[in-house]
């Protein structure tokens, strides 16, 4: 079991930057890949960025690229997305999920073969 614990949301004006924290307890965090996904209201869920166990391989959604960085820090059991010149359509609920680097060698981008997930943090961007 992998309880993962989302935080660092709130409300932002338009422009801002936002670092957002995703931190694990339970079985080993350097085990799994890590994804972050956003589900804005009446929306299905969104891939944003995944990163490998080791941290050496990162993968983002196309729409996803240039504003938004995914790192992890296997010492503290946490990974991280940090998003540049927030907009208002990047309001949603933002998740990260965590998947078996031993079943799964590769990151992926669909939320199911993701096995655990945060509870989600609301990020609001106004204008």
């Amino acid at each position: 079991q992998v309880w993962l614990v989302v935080s660092g949301g709130g409300l932002v004006q338009a422009g801002a930057s936002l670092r957002l924290f995703c931190t694990a307890s339970g079985r080993t965090f350097s085990d799994y890949h890590m994804g972050w996904f956003r589900q804005a209201p009446g929306k299905e869920r969104e891939f944003i960025a995944a990163i490998s166990w080791s941290g050496a391989t990162a993968d983002y959604a196309k729409s996803m690229k240039g504003r938004f960085t995914i790192s992890r820090d296997n010492a503290a059991n946490t990974a991280y997305l940090h998003v540049n010149n927030l907009k208002p359509e990047d309001t949603a609920v933002y998740y990260c999920a965590a998947s078996s680097a031993t079943f799964l060698p590769v990151i992926v981008n669909d939320p199911q073969r993701y096995t655990y997930w945060g509870q989600g943090t609301q990020v609001t961007v106004s204008s």
